[in-house]
């Protein structure tokens, strides 16, 4: 899930404003198996023109069908970790692999995943709704799954110590600034003094759409609320008015186990792979046939056509678990590289959202100045391949939205591509790539509807072909890319510009 909203276009490439590729009715499909027999060294116009729309919707309607074993416990087709659709498409993602014979050498990675549902909530102020109330995701229930009653209680500068609330909180509703530090830390020091529910409230008119990460004893129910709705609250607050409220949430946390899968060539210098990944999971409202399924697919056809080849860096390829619910899939597979490990890892690319209905194409802006070196290069390269092909594009922040988190967190080079989230398409998107100004650029995102008719399969299959660019590019040869600098993470910059972990602040 990708996350953008705000940013400014940073690039605009005269040309068509998207590749016009037809999608074919029919179920034929792409004939296996390199015309002469043999396998030449990987070449990107070649690898490129073995990917099709046909095979790419193909793949999304099987896709579809596994989401639908969720509906016996969601009521709707899901692929959310933990769920019967996301068993469901790891074995499809393993078998389609295994498929490919000993290309590749497969495995399961399984670790402990922290998952969260909310039911129901509901959060009173005054004698009003809280229209922007939003539970945080991984909070735990108000007490008895029952609603709770409490004054507001106002809590000094951002409530990251505990000497910022009062012994007043007891048994009362903490009202906290948003800022300086995770929300699980002010919802922790919350509990400790005695709250019986939390409101982090943003500094800015807009609703806060947040997670506690981390589960701990401490947290208790918390929400965010927008700054609009929080302003007047404040002024009373500060003026020693008193403000009654009503706080319910009905929620559960769950440690469960769930997989990472990766696919390595057995071919190509083992210690100088390229990596890419996509999320194999969706969140629990919908089937996420777009996020990420679209980028889940795209690397199974990628890795299915790359076996025409010879490669001459291996070529490691992740499907991650966890990533809706805080990047846990991806955060698991770095933290538990030994340093020689992470020494092979050349760059890792992020394919998160390929292919949404109000499309733009877009590339992350990481830059050597705050990534570690290689960043730039990989992003020139999605630069000059758009530029090639005479489409527009635009840069959005690299902010720790998708699983290239703790990559750049680690010292491993990174970046990626996407087409777009629950951002506004500007007016002057529309006229880059088409599509609607002032809707979403995907107006499922997150929902049920981020089905079959949520895709756009012009942006999938360009998206899938720059995605099999990169892919022979490094594959081929990394002459010219930055060696790895092993003393060198993402610098303090990108630390402290990061609020994001996943698509929900922690901060």
């Amino acid at each position: 899930m990708v996350f953008s909203s705000g940013f400014a276009l940073c690039a605009a490439i005269t040309g068509a404003a998207a590749l016009q590729v037809p999608f074919l009715s029919s179920n034929v499909q792409t004939p296996l198996g390199h015309p002469s027999g043999s396998k030449p060294l990987v070449n990107s116009t070649e690898l490129q023109d073995l990917i099709s729309g046909d095979r790419l919707m193909i793949r999304a309607n099987k896709l579809y069908e596994i989401a639908k074993l969720g509906e016996e416990e969601f009521n709707h087709p899901t692929r959310v970790i933990g769920s019967a659709g996301h068993t469901g498409t790891l074995d499809y993602i393993y078998e389609e692999i295994l498929k490919l014979g000993d290309y590749y050498d497969i495995s399961n990675q399984s670790f402990p995943a922290v998952s969260g549902h909310v039911y129901e909530s509901r959060l009173v102020l005054g004698d009003k709704v809280a229209q922007s109330a939003a539970p945080m995701g991984l909070t735990p229930p108000t007490k008895d799954r029952e609603p709770v009653h409490g004054d507001l209680v106002l809590v000094e500068n951002s409530g990251c110590q505990s000497t910022d609330f009062p012994d007043s909180v007891k048994g009362q509703i903490a009202f906290i600034q948003r800022g300086i530090c995770p929300f699980g830390t002010k919802s922790e020091h919350a509990g400790r003094k005695g709250a019986i529910a939390a409101i982090v409230y943003n500094t800015e008119k807009d609703g806060v759409q947040g997670t506690l990460g981390n589960p701990s004893p401490y947290h208790i129910a918390t929400f965010g609320l927008s700054g609009e709705e929080a302003e007047p609250i404040i002024q009373k607050l500060q003026k020693n008015k008193t403000i009654d409220a009503i706080a319910y949430i009905d929620a559960e946390v769950n440690t469960i186990h769930t997989n990472n899968i990766i696919a390595q060539t057995t071919q190509g210098d083992p210690e100088n792979c390229v990596m890419l990944g996509a999320h194999s999971d969706s969140v629990a409202e919908g089937p996420g046939i777009n996020d990420d399924g679209s980028g889940t697919i795209s690397l199974i056809e990628v890795a299915t056509q790359l076996t025409k080849f010879n490669v001459t860096n291996c070529v490691r390829f992740a499907w991650w678990a966890g990533e809706e619910e805080g990047l846990l899939g991806s955060d698991y597979y770095v933290a538990t590289l030994s340093e020689k490990e992470n020494a092979k890892i050349r760059l890792f690319m992020d394919y998160d959202m390929m292919a949404s209905p109000n499309f733009a194409y877009q590339i992350y802006n990481a830059t050597n100045a705050v990534n570690p070196h290689g960043s730039e290069e990989l992003r020139d390269l999605y630069i000059d391949w758009y530029k090639s092909q005479g489409l527009n594009y635009t840069f959005i922040p690299f902010d720790g939205r998708s699983d290239y988190d703790g990559f750049i967190r680690n010292g491993i080079p990174g970046g990626g591509i996407a087409t777009g989230a629950e951002a506004i398409k500007t007016k002057e998107e529309a006229e880059m790539f088409g599509g609607k100004a002032g809707s979403w650029l995907d107006p499922c995102y997150h929902q049920l509807c981020d089905d079959l008719g949520n895709v756009n399969v012009t942006a999938f299959v360009v998206s899938t072909k720059l995605i099999a660019h990169s892919v022979a590019t490094y594959a081929k040869s990394l002459k010219g890319f930055p060696e790895r600098e092993l003393d060198i993470a993402a610098s303090k910059v990108y630390g402290e510009g990061v609020k994001y972990h996943g698509s929900k602040l922690f901060i």
